[in-house]
């Protein structure tokens, strides 16, 4: 499975950003997307997730009622839509598939950054 980010860019608190993941390969196999962010000197962290099979969504308690997880419009994608952005949401943001009967796997795209000003 391949994976690739597209959308990140520097906005100012407040705005909004939409991220894209476009995957391929083995797409088959995806059990699950998730939305993963890492800022500077800080460990990874799970921000959003939307299962292959019934579209079930999870989201951080930090981006609830800001952030919305959902299926492209184009066959394999997903889309993170930011809104209400804070400094302290930026970060380098990761498309994260799950893959295997059991999510065993995961692979990882290279990452968007977003940058947020105050």
């Amino acid at each position: 499975v391949h994976l690739v980010e597209s959308g990140g860019g520097l906005v100012a608190a407040g705005g909004s950003l939409r991220l894209s993941c476009a995957a391929s390969g083995s797409t088959y196999s995806i059990i699950r997307t998730q939305w993963h962010r890492q800022a500077a000197g800080k460990n990874t962290e799970l921000v959003a997730q939307i299962s292959s099979t019934d579209n079930t969504r999870n989201y951080a308690d930090f981006v609830k009622g800001r952030f919305t997880i959902s299926r492209g419009e184009e066959p394999n994608t997903v889309v993170l839509q930011m809104n209400n952005l804070r400094p302290e949401d930026t970060a380098k943001y990761y498309c994260v598939a799950i893959v295997g009967s059991s999510g065993d796997y995961d692979y990882w795209g290279r990452g968007t950054q977003v940058t947020v000003s105050s």
